[in-house]
């Protein structure tokens, strides 16, 4: 299904004054193909993916196939394809912008104390001037009397006197008119004004930097029940254990720490949209994977992160789109069209089915 719309030829850049917002945002991801740029519709989901410092890229479903955007870069994977983030600001408004460093355990922005280190001289604010006056150039500040050097041209921070090289990352800091949705299907074609929040997801930066949802078998909380901690009091803490460690959530920071090691990771917070008034009511479809017994087994929170409720309110927004879960060990990818999973490590593919009650 072709999820967007054709907006302009490459010579019509004049079609959108700089300071009117495109549908109460102002952002707006493109595709180029051919001689033609294209709306991404419902780019809020991209949005909402870029606007965090650990995310890599993200891939969306096109009728020209899977498109892989690599946010360092803001370019696509596939020949032929260009992206890009179109912004328009009101006038004499500019984009508040982060500035991220790679540490040893997690991204942190500028002018915040890191999970080993002293918090910078220098804010984000301070780092993107530099930058605009100076997109090619370099930017030397001090952490406590220890010199760096921001090297833009690199996108790198270099220690003056121990030589370590860390790695940066600029993103937009994420606004309230994003309208963030969950990132765990495809792009959905219904609009927003079907939709409405349904739950919240609650997901730590894991292993190879890929969000994993906080699960209940196999962790003392799913996300449920952070977020019930949450509404009691967003600034506190909640103690939790995975496995034999222990952690601890900080809802004010958003990241967890491991008790014994001191090691911090990301969270994040994500709404979940979806149709309110009929996501639960009348006959549900039950959805299952062919196991490698030859037995039909049914999608359940015991055993991945999602279940056949979830599955089949996916399949009604787009029957012809993906969605993504995980195992406790696996990533999956769920395609409606093709009613098979695979797994996203292995490559493996098994056949799904839908079953009418």
């Amino acid at each position: 299904m072709d999820f967007y719309y054709e907006m302009t030829d490459d010579n019509e850049e004049e079609q959108y004054p700089q300071n009117t917002p495109v549908n109460g945002k102002y952002y707006e991801w493109q595709l180029s193909v051919g001689h033609q740029w294209l709306k991404i519709e419902n780019d809020h989901v991209i949005e909402t993916h870029y606007c965090h410092p650990g995310a890599k890229g993200i891939s969306i479903n096109t009728s020209h196939g899977v498109v892989f955007i690599d946010f360092d870069t803001l370019q696509a994977n596939n020949p032929g394809i260009k992206v890009q983030r179109l912004s328009f600001l009101p006038r004499g408004q500019t984009e508040d912008i982060g500035w991220y460093f790679r540490d040893d355990q997690l991204w942190c922005e500028y002018g915040t104390q890191g999970s080993n280190t002293l918090s910078s001289s220098v804010s984000s604010r301070d780092v993107e001037q530099q930058f605009t006056t100076n997109p090619q150039g370099t930017f030397r500040f001090t952490v406590g009397h220890t010199p760096y050097l921001i090297d833009f041209s690199t996108m790198t921070q270099r220690n003056l006197i121990t030589g370590l090289q860390r790695r940066l990352r600029r993103r937009p800091k994420l606004s309230s008119n994003t309208g963030a949705v969950s990132l765990t299907s495809a792009l959905p074609t219904t609009s927003s004004s079907q939709t409405g929040v349904v739950g919240y997801r609650w997901e730590f930066m894991g292993v190879g930097e890929q969000w994993t949802e906080y699960q209940a078998h196999i962790c003392s909380f799913d996300s449920a029940a952070i977020e019930r901690q949450y509404q009691l009091n967003k600034q506190g803490t909640l103690n939790f254990k995975i496995n034999r460690y222990s952690y601890t959530l900080d809802f004010s920071g958003m990241y967890q720490v491991n008790n014994k090691f001191g090691t911090r990771r990301s969270v994040r917070r994500t709404p979940i949209y979806g149709v309110q008034h009929n996501i639960s009511s009348g006959p549900q479809a039950q959805w299952q994977f062919l196991d490698m017994d030859g037995s039909w087994k049914d999608y359940s929170k015991g055993i991945c992160s999602t279940s056949s409720q979830e599955i089949e309110f996916q399949y009604k927004l787009n029957p012809s789109g993906t969605m993504t879960f995980s195992t406790r060990n696996f990533s999956y990818e769920l395609s409606f069209s093709a009613m098979t999973q695979r797994n996203l490590r292995t490559g493996t593919t098994r056949t799904v089915r839908r079953l009418n009650q």
